[in-house]
């Protein structure tokens, strides 16, 4: 068996909600004569327990609301859990949300290079993989365009190039993918199969279940803020379809 890259042992996420706007004038004086209101706790994510070995491809699964995207940021480091811990060890190239980490400001090229070098790259590395990053996103004429210019399209190209060539040892993928046009999405899908071969672990957020079972070895369903299910995908699967379709 080869060896756990990602450990959750009882990892709850809370936020605080309010009804109402905090910071509205009526409310703010309300607070000063006692009648302030109480943000209600909320539990997207309770009692989460799983492990994640070295080299596995696994499926995140689930409604959305379930916990998807806020377990992948607890993962990632982006956000802390209020319970429970986390572990996780290697090189994790996070692919979370459009142009996350990119400054609207930055060019694509300098933001190939500030990403890069935050997810380990060198410097001398990233001058070698620039002509890979800038070819598989295709989109060599605006990599000196402002990334405010970008459309999502774009930006999840470009998002998507630099987290697959930065070699990691666990690559996150939330549903960024759906905004590409389907022959992007397919070449993408090439790629998450190659670095499967080459051992890269992978946890993959879809609402496709065709792609979840064409590479995923394991699906984790999450219902309700918990792990309603974690196993082989067809079985999975089939009853995931059965009470959504």
């Amino acid at each position: 068996m080869s060896e756990p890259i990602v450990h959750l042992e009882c990892v709850g996420k809370s936020f605080r909600r309010f009804e109402r706007p905090p910071f509205l004038l009526r409310n703010l004086l309300g607070a000063l004569v006692g009648r302030s209101q109480k943000p209600k706790e909320f539990w997207p994510l309770r009692e989460i327990s799983f492990e994640i070995r070295q080299g596995e491809t696994t499926g995140i699964i689930g409604q959305n609301g379930s916990g998807k995207s806020t377990l992948l940021r607890l993962i990632a480091g982006a956000a802390y859990p209020n319970e429970g811990h986390i572990a996780v060890r290697g090189r994790i190239a996070p692919l979370l949300a459009l142009g996350a980490g990119f400054h609207p400001d930055m060019t694509g090229t300098e933001c190939v290079e500030v990403n890069g070098i935050a997810l380990g790259l060198s410097r001398s590395d990233l001058a070698a993989r620039m002509g890979a990053i800038v070819d598989f996103a295709e989109i060599p004429e605006f990599m000196q365009t402002p990334v405010r210019f970008y459309s999502s399209g774009m930006l999840a190209r470009l998002g998507f190039s630099v987290a697959a060539h930065t070699d990691p040892d666990l690559l996150l993928v939330d549903e960024v993918l759906a905004v590409g046009d389907h022959a992007f999405q397919q070449k993408c899908m090439d790629r998450i199969a190659a670095l499967r071969k080459q051992g890269t672990t992978i946890l993959f957020v879809s609402h496709d279940a065709s792609a979840v079972a064409r590479l995923c070895d394991r699906v984790l369903w999450l219902r309700d803020g918990q792990l309603h299910r974690d196993g082989r995908p067809g079985p999975i699967l089939e009853e995931y379809l059965k009470v959504y379709s």
